[in-house]
């Protein structure tokens, strides 16, 4: 199958254009899906370059406090792996040229049936899958059915990844690397890693891929400096807090999309 992929083509624009990307996390059906809806849709207007929906899940070890509610708030209002998928098919009604990946934990995938799941994203406009518990070196099958059906795997780099091992990582991955910047789970922070112009050089060092940062970046004047060094930026448990904040109310978009617009202003010149 041959697809054209919105995150390659994305990354392409910005880097014509010179400016750096923003991404955007939040958790799929928190509050509610339409409400996923309007916001992907919201967010688009603002200036996000790429949103990245976390798909629902029982025990998400890898996240905080923050986006583990969320994850308990979608799975209360309902939100399974193939609502998300119907999701983002209408998502693409309004936003035919957002990429979107999915967050996801395999078993969700394993579940649904590997293939399938692959297949089905494909077929709803997905462009790519980040999924947090599955080493590249268990992945082989699950690269080749990404490959196939065109969408990009997107891997993790942390700062304790050796230098060997973050050499294969980012040779295996596609669409874009995320680099975590801090140990831990995700979660707002009071500061940024200092180490960040040092790792995405060591980064750079083995790929031509983009480097996207995330993990802990919750104001315009963090997400402004990371962007000196990053090629985009994550921001995802300080707008899911917003989500957490507003989420039963009606201006619930306004308020979220107008928040994300100052990251998007402070990542991107005017």
């Amino acid at each position: 199958m041959c697809r054209l992929n919105r995150i390659d083509e994305r990354f392409a624009q910005l880097k014509r254009d010179g400016h750096k990307g923003f991404v955007a996390y939040i958790g799929a059906g928190d509050p509610n899906l339409e409400a996923t809806r309007q916001l992907a849709v919201a967010f688009e207007r603002t200036g996000v370059d790429v949103l990245e929906l976390g798909v629902p899940f029982s025990d998400p070890l890898a996240d905080g406090l923050t986006n583990q509610l969320a994850a308990q708030r979608g799975l209360e209002s309902g939100t399974t792996p193939a609502k998300v998928l119907a999701a983002v098919s209408a998502i693409r009604r309004d936003c035919p040229r957002l990429p979107i990946v999915l967050y996801l934990y395999f078993n969700l995938a394993f579940r649904y049936g590997l293939a399938e799941f692959i297949r089905d994203a494909a077929q709803a406009g997905v462009d790519g899958f980040l999924i947090l518990d599955l080493p590249p070196e268990e992945s082989e099958n699950y690269e080749a059915l990404m490959k196939s059906a065109g969408l990009s795997v997107i891997y993790l780099v942390a700062p304790t990844t050796p230098d060997d091992r973050m050499e294969s990582i980012v040779k295996r991955g596609s669409g874009f690397v995320y680099y975590v910047s801090r140990e831990g789970v995700t979660g707002v922070q009071s500061k940024v890693s200092e180490t960040i112009g040092a790792m995405t050089a060591k980064i750079r060092a083995h790929t031509t891929l983009p480097i996207a940062v995330g993990f802990g970046i919750s104001t315009p004047a963090q997400a402004r400096r990371v962007a000196a060094d990053a090629d985009a930026v994550v921001v995802g448990s300080a707008i899911v807090n917003e989500i957490a904040k507003h989420g039963q109310q009606p201006d619930l978009v306004p308020r979220v999309s107008a928040f994300v617009q100052s990251l998007v202003m402070a990542v991107k010149p005017t």
